[in-house]
């Protein structure tokens, strides 16, 4: 769950502390979001939109596949291009797509695989930077973006994304609000800088059991 009103503050964190596709060597992390863009274009809008998003696009073919390589700006232009005819920003849209990520049964396997990181949102957060082994673990090959978690405060924090592909930057904010209320903690997120190499966002936990958290077992 997450809330703008900064008067339910706790402390909760730990103290001190080309439009074709290519094949390449390794699975590209923006082969799983187009395809998550596109599942989620789909799923919301229906598939009509996702046909006039992608003629729009002038993507060239007609589906994304989830463990192939694409050439980096394609997914911000097919963000653009669905902005536009939802009347959107592509910030906001691509926030959509990383909750769309977590929440959706379709992405349980990904949903799983984080929620290994911690039994609740704190755990989850300290253990980001871990990630990226646990994933190529699961999945050998995977590109996947480089995490570090500087504390600032009792319960403030910043987190550091190292992708090459900075617009996509929303898409780990959306991913990172779902986990959030996957936990059910209560958050302030915001992102700081998203134009350079690293994203950083911001994030207040202002209680880390606000609500019951989803489901969630072993094996």
């Amino acid at each position: 769950m997450l809330s703008n009103d900064p008067s339910a503050a706790t402390n909760c964190l730990r103290p001190n502390a080309t439009a074709d596709p290519t094949r390449e060597e390794g699975i590209g992390m923006n082969g799983l979001i187009n395809r998550a863009l596109q599942g989620f274009l789909m799923e919301t809008y229906g598939t009509s939109v996702w046909e006039a998003v992608r003629r729009d696009a002038q993507l060239g073919f007609d589906d994304f596949e989830a463990m192939l390589r694409y050439e980096t700006g394609i997914t911000a232009q097919v963000a653009k291009a669905a902005a536009k005819r939802l009347d959107k920003s592509p910030a906001a849209l691509l926030e959509d797509v990383g909750t769309f990520l977590i929440a959706h049964q379709k992405h349980e396997r990904l949903r799983r695989l984080l929620r290994f990181g911690g039994n609740d949102f704190r755990e989850f957060l300290f253990s980001l930077e871990d990630l990226p082994g646990r994933a190529r673990m699961a999945l050998p090959g995977l590109d996947v973006p480089e995490f570090i978690l500087a504390q600032k405060s009792a319960t403030r924090c910043e987190l550091t994304v190292g992708w090459r592909v900075s617009q996509l930057a929303p898409v780990i904010l959306g991913a990172v609000r779902a986990m959030a209320d996957e936990y059910g903690a209560l958050v302030l997120l915001e992102l700081v800088e998203g134009d350079g190499p690293d994203a950083v966002m911001a994030l207040d936990l202002l209680d880390n059991e606000f609500a019951e958290a989803r489901s969630f077992e072993l094996g």
